[in-house]
């Protein structure tokens, strides 16, 4: 395979999970959301919880679908651009990827229905169990889906036949491969995050038009609790991921830092260009020794380089040097806004704060620009390896011609970018009309319309088709 048809399967790949991640964290954040929601209006009886839920249901339910099909196309080229990498890792990952379907998708298509349609169908607890189990497919999901990612950075458990493919030796070590733990709390937390900014962003919005919102008052409050304390755990979690990797992938590391000579009591570079001819990085501006403290927790700690490394399997430094500091800094302003929400919090003034409200709108987008910004270090940063060590990316491919590839991604682009286009158009539509407007939270409700409180509908066991206790 020639060289520009390589470049173009890789871009083709980076632009369809580009396009896929950003609609599964923010599906998987929102599916929770959902949940915690119907679970409040249920024990509190409050409405505004209603009116939430069904607010953020329709954007749930288009988000979801995009997720889906935008999935769908990817894995198609697994067998288009890159049958040699599923050839040689089908044994492994085929299962795993399997093991996502049976499970976690067949458990939200299941109870999709009922959570999008039933909730004037069925009783209050079996819809808010559709609910929960479909924020529990969608976690689910993730499980599988960041074991096999991870599989590819950190193999574990197999052996390798004559025919040259990985072959499952220990399942459990499959699964549960060195990085898997870290990765998977970090790209949760991340989803999570994701959401609460969005959430906080359109809350934000409703009150610097009508700071007597009560239910933008609601969704601002609840994000900016998730902000305040999941932030600061999630700059945690990526420090733990950061140990992992330093142990299991020190080049991958070493083009985050943009270090090319080994280091003892390295510096943290705030900014630079890394070179790949010159083997340097350019106009570089760092801290003393802050590298080593926060690479290896401890001031005299080596911090590797890429010339520690053969020349060939260096990753781009150039790329993963800023996508690492765009990520970084974003997680910073999480964190501050976070803060910022509790001082204004503590003096009564969470509703009363433009500068506050401004800063939650600017920062709604943030969540999808870290998570590709992580997803591309992270994902650059294995090159030039499919599995990292043992499988070269030009090794994985298909034998295509570049202008099949090439036509095919054009195609791509056209289509993604009007489809999704419009469902991201709609999305933002949905989020610019308040919470409040529409029709009752109330009308046809089957608990509602029964006389009964939500929380002394929770006693009942088997509500009637009319929505009321059956006899």
């Amino acid at each position: 395979m020639d060289e520009l048809a390589l470049d173009l399967a890789r871009a083709q790949f980076a632009f369809t999970v580009s396009f896929h991640i950003i609609f599964p964290a923010f599906s998987i954040g929102l599916a929770s959301y959902l949940a915690v929601l119907e679970g409040l209006w249920l024990l509190t009886g409050r409405q505004v919880y209603l009116r939430l839920f069904r607010y953020w249901l329709k954007i749930f339910a288009v988000a979801f679908g995009m997720g889906v099909v935008s999935g769908l196309v990817m894995t198609y080229q697994f067998g288009t651009n890159w049958s040699v990498f599923s050839d040689k890792t089908g044994p492994v990952l085929g299962p795993v990827i399997g093991y996502e379907v049976l499970t976690a998708f067949f458990l939200e298509a299941g109870f999709l229905g009922i959570m999008l349609f039933g909730m004037n169908k069925v009783g209050p607890r079996l819809h808010f169990s559709a609910t929960a189990l479909v924020a529990f497919g969608t976690a689910l999901s993730g499980f599988w889906i960041l074991s096999a990612n991870s599989w590819m950075h950190t193999p574990a458990g197999y052996t390798i036949n004559e025919a040259g493919q990985f072959v499952p030796d220990d399942w459990f070590k499959i699964i549960f491969n060195p990085s898997f733990p870290y990765r998977f709390a970090h790209m949760m937390l991340a989803a999570y995050l994701t959401t609460a900014f969005v959430v906080g962003a359109v809350g934000a919005w409703h009150l610097l038009r009508d700071r007597t919102n009560e239910a933008a008052r609601v969704m601002f409050s609840m994000a900016m609790w998730m902000a305040a304390i999941v932030a600061p755990i999630q700059a945690f979690a990526g420090d733990m991921h950061g140990l992992n990797t330093l142990a299991h992938q020190p080049a991958k590391i070493a083009a985050i830092e943009g270090h090319f000579e080994s280091q003892t009591r390295a510096p943290l570079l705030l900014f630079g260009i890394p070179d790949m001819e010159k083997a340097e990085t350019l106009y570089k501006v760092e801290i003393p020794d802050l590298g080593s403290l926060i690479l290896t927790h401890s001031l005299n700690g080596k911090v590797p380089g890429l010339k520690d490394f053969p020349r060939e399997d260096w990753p781009n430094a150039t790329i993963v040097f800023f996508t690492f500091r765009i990520m970084v800094g974003l997680g910073i302003l999480m964190i501050a806004l976070g803060f910022f929400s509790l001082w204004k919090r503590w003096t009564g003034a969470l509703y009363d704060s433009p500068v506050l409200h401004r800063f939650a709108l600017l920062m709604g987008p943030s969540g999808f620009v870290a998570v590709l910004a992580g997803w591309f270090t992270t994902e650059v940063g294995r090159q030039p390896f499919t599995v990292y060590g043992l499988l070269r990316t030009q090794d994985s491919v298909s034998p295509v011609d570049a202008p099949a590839v090439g036509t095919s991604l054009a195609v791509f682009i056209l289509v993604y970018c009007i489809i999704f286009g419009i469902g991201i158009l709609y999305i933002l539509r949905s989020m610019g009309i308040s919470p409040d407007q529409g029709t009752g939270p109330e009308e046809g409700h089957p608990i509602r319309t029964a006389g009964i409180t939500p929380a002394a509908a929770l006693s009942q066991d088997k509500p009637g088709t009319s929505g009321a206790p059956a006899e």
